[in-house]
């Protein structure tokens, strides 16, 4: 274990010292640390699988997966849940994305015809949200239009804390230490994990909100411990819902909505309330804006989350190496290839007919969905809690070709793709 986390830690911080270097030669963070991690499994590849399938893995992937759907909750540009084009995102969101979750699971009951659908449902899981590691340029791209950029943003951010309760649905259903054995059970475990967890969520992100707004204005924190308080937010939460037999993981998504919410009104009215200096005094510095406060406030969560990110690409770059022992086949290579093209491409396009997009703004959306970090901690957390066997090998073996193959197509192509269907900058 200890020489692992030495080459993670060691791997992480050349990247940082190299980053943009690296960026010069196009080679992200993913790209590099699956590299390092693979390296690493070449020579460690009889204990991959065995330090991968353990109780600590799985609870690391759990805090990861925490942080993650907490700082994607707060990270939507504009404090809008549905950013500036509401109607476009409910398209993406609640029609694509439900219809690609199908397309999956037929696509995998076609390949994988022994799997049971619940597995079937956790790869569709696993390989359907869309995340923005292997590509993080798109969304800042000004080659592609406002609306497409803004959509992509709260897809990203939204997709997986919206699957988030169907994936555990369906491990309830596959795993053997559930206890549940139907449908209509692990349907009303997980609708009451859910609604604890919503009543967590709310809660605790209103509370934390308000918390750190009081103890600011009495003059009781540090700009340190402001960052840290808010840190340890989501880890509150997730350990609170998961006390309460909640759902952890919606618990900590809409925690960082209530949180980011909350937040914001507070602040902005705190610097409303700072009295106005007349014009013959000017201020020695111009007043702070709530986006500002926001920004700083959330500067540490980001820098951990995105450290949390680096050692789960170097998992998989590990992971890599025991994949050809799962049992690699046409099947699993023809199953990611559909995953990564047609099982988003086609229900994008369906969910946006009709709209006020141009055509070749539609295919651009349906064209860059790149999966990232959230396939790879759903992945994990599926093939720890899932009995050993064929099911169990073929959701990691997705969840690594899937995210391999994105690093490639995305990471990549995504500039050859933009460059043709968006040539002038908007």
């Amino acid at each position: 274990m200890v020489p692992t986390l030495l080459a993670t830690a060691v791997a992480a911080l050349v990247r940082s010292l190299a980053a943009l270097w690296l960026q010069r030669w196009n080679i992200g963070a993913p790209a590099f640390m699956v590299l390092a991690g693979f390296l690493l499994g070449l020579d460690t590849g009889d204990t991959v699988e065995s330090a991968l399938n353990t109780h600590v893995a799985q609870h690391v992937c759990e805090i990861v997966l925490a942080f993650l759907l907490f700082i994607d909750a707060t990270e939507i540009r504009g404090g809008r849940l549905w950013g500036t084009s509401p109607r476009l995102v409910a398209r993406v969101l609640l029609v694509a994305m439900p219809l690609s979750l199908g397309a999956a699971m037929l696509l995998g009951a076609w390949l994988f015809p022994h799997l049971p659908w619940a597995v079937l449902l956790i790869i569709a899981c696993v390989i359907v949200p869309i995340d923005f590691a292997p590509a993080e340029h798109l969304v800042r791209d000004q080659r592609l239009s406002a609306r497409v950029r803004s959509v992509l943003n709260i897809e990203g951010g939204y997709n997986d804390g919206i699957i988030s309760p169907v994936f555990l649905f369906a491990l309830l259903l596959a795993g053997s230490a559930s206890g549940v054995s139907t449908p209509v059970e692990a349907l009303a475990t997980a609708l009451t994990q859910a609604g604890v967890a919503i009543a967590v969520g709310l809660a605790l992100g209103a509370v934390m909100a308000w918390a750190l707004d009081r103890a600011g204005r009495a003059g009781w924190m540090t700009d340190q411990s402001r960052r840290i308080a808010v840190v340890l937010t989501p880890v509150v939460t997730y350990c609170a819902a998961v006390q309460l037999r909640g759902n952890g993981f919606v618990a900590s998504f809409v925690c960082g909505i209530a949180f980011r919410y909350l937040h914001r009104v507070l602040t902005a009215r705190a610097i409303r309330s700072i009295p106005r200096l007349p014009p013959a005094q000017p201020p020695a510095q111009p007043p702070a804006r709530a986006s500002t406060v926001l920004t700083h406030d959330f500067g540490l969560i980001e820098d951990v989350t995105a450290l949390m990110t680096l050692t789960m690409w170097f998992v998989v770059g590990i992971a890599t190496v025991v994949t050809p022992e799962l049992g690699l086949s046409w099947q699993a290579a023809l199953f990611c290839l559909g995953a990564l093209t047609l099982v988003r491409v086609l229900p994008v396009l369906g969910s946006l007919t009709a709209s006020p997009l141009p055509r070749a703004d539609r295919v651009l959306l349906s064209l860059l969905g790149p999966r990232g970090t959230t396939s790879i901690v759903f992945g994990l957390i599926a093939y720890n809690q899932l009995p050993t066997g064929p099911g169990a090998d073929t959701v990691l073996l997705t969840t690594v070709l899937c995210v391999l193959g994105s690093v490639l197509l995305h990471g990549m192509g995504s500039d050859t793709v933009i460059r043709r269907l968006a040539p002038t900058p908007r």
